[in-house]
């Protein structure tokens, strides 16, 4: 059908994007300032928020199956909140993955500095970029499939460094002055930076997981949501124990954690002490792929934000359009033109770790903004429809009181942004952008009031302008 979009994502390209939505750069790059900031409690950081983020996926999950025909939560929040609601958290959604792929892109000119300086990052970044390009327009079920093969590389990558790190830590190879023991967890002390630490720490964790809400936007092109997502959201404990708890146990146990750069990825760095022969420069390639993966989903997403937005008339018409596979191209070749920015900001800031950070934040910032906004329409759709929360067979245990507890925690989280200059200056950015889309949102309201009333006109009959035309 012309200008829709079509079910080409089977359920092995759900589970993997979704385990994929958990594997990012906030892990393998990340991972090294989180745990230089609060050392082993790290650990307790990721349980707490991947517990949170657990029921918030099955909110999200229970909220896309009680309608079908919701092919984002875009749609989600224009029928529970309302269209200001909708045109807000499309549009945030866009931004987050726009300013998320930058700092991914940015990432991937820092890996490939690992083998050689003489490689510009920008040049890296645009090169990775037009490759994306290709791989986007010619459908869904390639985007599947290759989201799938770098998903498939980043878990077998993650479970081969833990086997070879208990192997190590059982064997007691000594690497700086250390032997490699579980016993280096809490020999220092758990909480290596204190309180304050700890606290900080969830800044970046969170960073970790963005992208762990794509199954919502994939709704649409999924061909059996009633199978596929209730499999991928019950999967989220295994993969935050398994990907997060037990990567990062492994890597604390066999580096002294003075030696963990947060500059560089410790995975990279703790097979490079291990004196593995390619070892390093493997995973180097694997962390480059993670990042692309990210960014691969960053412009499949924001492709169908537009497109969705655009069907709701909250965004120009042409970003409607689709191809013969079935890619809203338009919206797709617009939101990877402003990613080209990050070739100029790293072509403009050398340093690539510090303008990661910078980057993160705002995007952390945006994306709890969208959390919180799917919470919300869940606990809207939970206190509306009681029964039907009670007879549904997948849901949220508790229903909007256990939500309450997941918003409490966004709050928490928007709080302690504060607390820190870097993380600060994002959140200043949030009511700026607050005020932009409140302002796009009047004018393309206007701009449909005036198409209905040129409708009534030309039809012959008279426009009465309705309270809510939306």
């Amino acid at each position: 059908m012309k200008n829709e979009l079509q079910r080409g994502l089977s359920n092995r390209h759900i589970q993997l994007i979704a385990i994929g939505g958990a594997i990012g750069t906030g892990l393998f790059l990340g991972s090294g300032q989180t745990i230089s900031l609060t050392g082993p409690s790290i650990l307790i950081t990721y349980l707490i928020i991947g517990f949170i983020l657990f029921m918030f996926m099955r909110g999200l999950g229970e909220l896309l199956l009680s309608n079908t025909k919701y092919k984002s939560f875009v749609d989600i929040a224009n029928n529970q909140l309302g269209p200001y609601a909708g045109f807000l958290i499309g549009w945030t959604y866009w931004l987050s993955w726009i300013t998320s792929s930058m700092s991914d892109l940015t990432a991937m000119g820092s890996y490939v500095n690992y083998w050689s300086t003489a490689i510009p990052n920008w040049l890296t970044i645009l090169c990775i970029v037009l490759l994306l390009i290709v791989f986007n327009s010619l459908g869904a079920k390639l985007f599947g499939e290759v989201e799938f093969w770098f998903s498939m590389i980043k878990v077998i990558t993650v479970i081969a460094l833990i086997v070879v790190g208990v192997i190590v830590i059982f064997l007691g190879i000594n690497s700086y002055g250390t032997t490699a023991s579980f016993s280096n967890l809490y020999t220092d002390g758990f909480f290596t930076n204190g309180p304050y630490g700890f606290l900080m720490s969830f800044q970046m964790a969170v960073y970790s997981f963005i992208g762990i809400e794509l199954i919502g936007v994939t709704a649409g092109e999924t061909k059996n949501p009633e199978k596929s997502i209730p499999k991928a959201v019950n999967s989220v404990p295994i993969r935050i124990l398994l990907f997060y708890i037990g990567s990062l146990a492994v890597i604390m146990s066999i580096m002294p954690l003075n030696k963990i750069s947060p500059d560089n990825s410790p995975f990279v760095q703790v097979l490079a002490i291990l004196g593995i022969p390619f070892a390093a420069s493997a995973i180097n390639f694997v962390v480059i792929t993670a990042a692309a993966s990210a960014t691969n989903s960053g412009i499949f997403s924001d492709s169908r934000m537009l497109y969705g937005l655009s069907k709701e008339k909250q965004a120009p018409k042409i970003m409607a359009k689709t191809n013969k596979h079935g890619v809203p191209h338009i919206a797709m070749f617009i939101s990877t033109s402003i990613l080209l920015i990050a070739v100029m900001l790293n072509y403009i800031f050398p340093n690539a770790i510090k303008l990661f950070i910078y980057i993160t934040t705002v995007s952390t910032v945006l994306y709890l903004l969208v959390w919180v906004l799917i919470i919300i329409s869940y606990i809207k759709y939970a206190r509306s429809n009681k029964d039907e929360h009670k007879r549904n067979k997948f849901k949220l245990k508790g229903g909007h009181y256990a939500a309450y507890i997941v918003l409490a925690f966004f709050f928490f989280a928007f709080v302690l942004l504060l607390f820190s200059n870097e993380t600060r200056r994002a959140v200043y950015f949030l009511p700026i952008w607050i005020i932009a889309t409140i302002l796009m949102y009047l004018r393309y309201k206007e701009k449909k009031r005036k198409i209905s009333k040129m409708y009534f006109e030309s039809s012959g009959k008279s426009y009465t302008p309705t309270r809510n035309i939306d």
